[in-house]
């Protein structure tokens, strides 16, 4: 789960202890590293209390000035994957409309030396779909497999890395192992672009902007590092908030940006506009499950969908009844309460769902701790429901109608369903057993 090279945090200020005799002696200074990390949003949200120096930024600018001194055979080929939910942070602070901040991130990247700026809502698709074929394979087995359902949404990494050292082996096996979006791109850039571009996938130097600092230690993944070509499928990730900082470093307001035309390669788009998937900000899995369960299992068309809310907004429930018997129940749950009351009821035999979409922070991922933060006297509530308008306003588009990821499932992938599908568009979870070492914790 740690990063190759993980960096210590020395947790300050020194504190003392009494012993036997009276005497005051210092304690030990304790030292946690990225090992340890359990992704609670508690400190690893905060860019000013730990610094993965391999995912920033900063980073980011090395690789770009170094390829500025390289010769023409020894660049590497430098790919941003933007998130719609960061798109719609950075559009809320300059007044724009998620598209229009595309445009102008896409020309404000390549003026940088970037080559490609795609995003990561065409990737999403992929999820989406994966998702959706892996519910009704669940769906069928779960009279013979007693861990086929719920199936539990996998696209957060702060929720997966939760659940691998608090619950291991309990629950892994409800997880889904779709891949997240972010690593739907890895899988895109490293393998299908490179071969593309007759480039070695260690050659590409892939970034993805993302709402949550939790992606950080997503990309850190061993199963997402190719052993073979010595490199990870998403070489750097960095916060919406960090793109703020470039800007800043650079003296430019986005609004000052003369838009560029999107990369249509990896991008949803019609026309010049980005196209969104409908359900939730953070990505609209139990919508998109949902009514494709509804219409494959039960020949149920659903249009609008009506959501319970339960003991508070980020616990929400749908139902698909007929004639008085439940067909389907799905949930949302956000945040680690939720997540607890949730995990509790499944060890108990007490859950009622088929599916939930988790997400670790409150609010989910429109709300990722890697946002941008409020300014004057604008209040987080009001700030998030401005990035939740923007994010909303684009058109939505159905994942079975995307053509584009329809011939990629046949010319990249073979066929839906195909062994090479299951290598590149899913992974798996480990259970992580602790063990304790004077006052440091390794996992």
């Amino acid at each position: 789960m740690a990063a190759k090279h993980p960096q210590s945090i020395i947790l300050p200020p020194p504190c003392l202890t009494v012993g036997m005799d009276g005497q005051r002696q210092k304690l030990e200074k304790a030292k946690i590293t990225l090992n340890d990390c359990l992704a609670c949003s508690g400190c690893i949200t905060s860019a000013e209390s730990i610094l993965i120096t391999q995912q920033s930024h900063e980073e980011l600018y090395r690789v770009l000035r170094l390829n500025q001194v390289l010769l023409s055979g020894q660049k590497v080929v430098v790919v941003v994957s933007v998130s719609p939910q960061s798109r719609a942070s950075l559009a809320a602070r300059y007044g724009l409309s998620s598209s229009e901040t595309a445009r102008r991130l896409t020309a404000f990247f390549k003026n940088l030396g970037v080559q490609y700026v795609f995003d990561t809502g065409f990737s999403r698709t992929f999820s989406l779909l994966e998702s959706q074929r892996e519910f009704l394979e669940r769906f069928a087995r779960k009279e013979e497999d007693k861990k086929a359902l719920p199936m539990l949404a996998s696209a957060c990494p702060g929720w997966i890395c939760y659940a691998e050292k608090t619950h291991g082996d309990f629950i892994l096996p409800y997880i889904s192992s779709t891949r997240s979006p972010q690593q739907m791109m890895g899988s895109l850039v490293k393998n299908f672009f490179a071969r593309q571009q007759g480039v070695e996938p260690q050659k590409i130097y892939h970034v993805t902007v993302m709402p949550c600092y939790d992606k950080k230690l997503e990309a850190s993944r061993p199963d997402f590092y190719l052993n073979e070509f010595e490199t990870r499928e998403v070489d750097c990730v960095i916060t919406s908030g960090e793109v703020l900082k470039m800007l800043e470093e650079e003296g430019v307001s986005l609004n000052d940006v003369e838009p560029a035309p999107l990369d249509t390669m990896f991008s949803s788009v019609c026309g010049e506009e980005l196209l969104c998937h409908a359900g939730s900000g953070s990505g609209g899995y139990l919508h998109h499950v949902y009514t494709h369960a509804a219409k494959q299992l039960f020949g149920m068309e659903v249009g609008e969908l009506t959501y319970k809310t339960l003991k508070n907004k980020d616990f929400q429930e749908v139902t698909l009844e007929k004639d008085g018997t439940v067909l389907l129940r799905f949930a949302a749950t956000y945040g680690f309460r939720n997540i607890q009351n949730l995990v509790q009821k499944l060890k108990r035999g007490k859950s009622p769902y088929h599916f939930v979409e988790v997400m670790a922070c409150p609010s989910g991922c429109l709300n990722g701790g890697g946002q941008l933060k409020p300014v004057t006297e604008l209040s987080n509530k009001d700030l998030l429901q401005q990035v939740e308008d923007l994010y909303r306003a684009e058109q939505p588009s159905a994942p079975e109608e995307d053509t584009r990821v329809a011939e990629l499932y046949h010319t990249w992938l073979e066929s839906v369903g195909a062994e090479s599908a299951r290598q590149l568009l899913h992974t798996q979870y480990h259970a992580v057993e602790k063990s304790t070492n004077g006052l440091t914790i390794k996992w």
